[in-house]
């Protein structure tokens, strides 16, 4: 799956500053060395005002997209301040060239053309690059996973940019979905001392599905199947346990293989695999890492959203837990293929996203699969997509049909329309004090904003001497 789009910066902000992966996930921002440990260090007045330039690779399974962000650093005790952000992105992912992983060196040889365009050419040589790849390569065998990650270390090495260590990995599902609900509940005003309550967050990609929450009963962490669905860190004087689990081959994608029967088909590229979740008269090829299918419904077999829903079940039941406990009022936002099916459904536009109960998905997911007897669809593929989120939600985690969710597209957009400005608490910083970054004609009025506008995301740490934590 992708990341999530926010993670790029997080990862961005915390290899710019010298952490590991496994430091931000163990001990949440606890920034205490300088933001400039990775970059070349340059002998400059305390009171300096830089800008400076970090690339991001985000490799999905279904694509790869390069984030350019451009940053302003004013105190050396305080994180860099985001400006800008240009964004490209292509298709297939990496994850296709699985056989001819020169070409994966040649996707992202091509794309740093973008890097290089958006980077002043003085600068190239202060400005890290780095790639994360997600499911779309955990997917793939660790020998066929690295050939890849080896040929963009390459390129990586050969380019004129600044290549720190470890620049080029493969993301653990769980850290990626711990990210995730970092930032939204940073951005939703949930990290603060004095609120109890937090979000969830649902992340659907196309090669995995991810789920984390902060449980309220001690039940749900004593229920576990494994100690891979518990993740622990400290932040604001306190310890958060998390319940998070990223079910690698859960996502929207890999789900379609599986209900067409398709998951071990390589080399059988011209069979046809038959789903009566399709229209019984569609007959289309269908390309997914690096692969292209023969799809079709079946003529001769029963349709609708019954039958459907039992082909889909085969691919959650027994492989999704269910949390002991999944309460009403605590609220989940769920994001990429959640968003991107609702979109394509007319449930939501496509713009601000929306509120939809888990019933939605199944009224929406019986009216698509009713006509899949009728002439093919604009989407052959709705009623089976609506039909599996359905599933995933219901029998997968164990959602009541009234639960609802926030469904969001939460791109990181930084666009020359918008900005966010960040209220700091007065625990954090002794007195409320609005950060703001200005972009032309408009503000954002507060952090909430950025749920119904898309706005840049702008982050801003203030370290308080002798405690051992972060305020944001």
């Amino acid at each position: 799956m992708k990341l999530s789009d926010w993670t790029p910066l997080l990862l961005v902000l915390h290899t710019v500053a010298g952490f590991s992966q496994a430091q931000v996930i163990n001990s949440l921002l606890d920034l205490s060395s300088s933001s400039r440990t990775v970059l070349p260090s340059l002998s400059r007045p305390a009171n300096y005002s830089h800008i400076f330039y970090a690339v991001m690779f985000d490799a999905g399974s279904t694509g790869t997209r390069i984030h350019v962000f451009t940053f302003i650093h004013t105190d050396s005790e305080e994180l860099p301040v985001l400006d800008n952000e240009m964004f490209y992105s292509t298709k297939p992912g990496l994850s296709a060239y699985v056989d001819i992983p020169e070409m994966a060196a040649q996707t992202v040889r091509t794309m740093l053309k973008v890097a290089k365009n958006a980077v002043p050419r003085l600068e190239w040589k202060r400005t890290p690059v780095l790639l994360r790849a997600t499911a779309g390569l955990r997917l793939l065998p660790a020998g066929k996973a690295q050939a890849l990650l080896d040929q963009v270390q390459h390129v990586f090495d050969e380019s004129p940019f600044f290549v720190p260590d470890n620049s080029v990995s493969i993301m653990n599902g769980t850290k990626e979905g711990i990210l995730a609900w970092i930032t939204m509940n940073f951005l939703t005003g949930h990290l603060r001392k004095e609120t109890k309550s937090t979000v969830g967050i649902l992340d659907l990609g196309g090669g995995s599905t991810q789920i984390t929450f902060l449980p309220k009963l001690k039940k749900t962490i004593e229920d576990v199947p494994g100690a891979d669905y518990i993740a622990r860190f400290d932040a604001l004087n306190r310890t958060f346990e998390l319940y998070s689990h990223s079910y690698l081959g859960n996502g929207q994608m890999v789900a379609r293989l599986a209900v067409l029967g398709a998951l071990d088909a390589e080399g059988t590229v011209h069979e046809v695999f038959r789903s009566s979740c399709l229209p019984k008269k569609f007959r289309g090829e269908w390309s997914f890492g690096g692969l292209t299918y023969q799809v079709s419904g079946d003529p001769d077999g029963y349709t609708g959203y019954k039958t459907c829903y039992q082909e889909v079940l085969k691919a959650v039941k027994g492989i999704i837990h269910q949390p002991f406990e999944l309460e009403d009022n605590t609220v989940f936002y769920a994001f990429s293929y959640y968003y991107d099916v609702a979109v394509d459904a007319g449930l939501i536009g496509d713009v601000h996203g929306g509120r939809l109960q888990v019933r939605d998905f199944k009224k929406k997911a019986k009216e698509a699969c009713s006509k899949t007897t009728k002439r093919p669809p604009a989407f052959p593929f709705l009623c089976m997509d609506m039909t599996y989120i359905t599933c995933l939600l219901k029998d997968g985690f164990g959602f009541k049909e009234s639960t609802v969710l926030q469904v969001r597209p939460f791109q990181l957009y930084a666009t020359q329309q918008c900005c966010l400005c960040i209220i700091f608490s007065e625990t954090c910083l002794g007195a409320s004090t609005r950060v703001c970054f200005k972009s032309r004609m408009r503000f954002c009025k507060n952090s909430l904003s950025v749920l119904k506008i898309k706005p840049l995301l702008f982050f801003k740490y203030k370290y308080l001497q002798g405690r051992k934590s972060w305020c944001i």
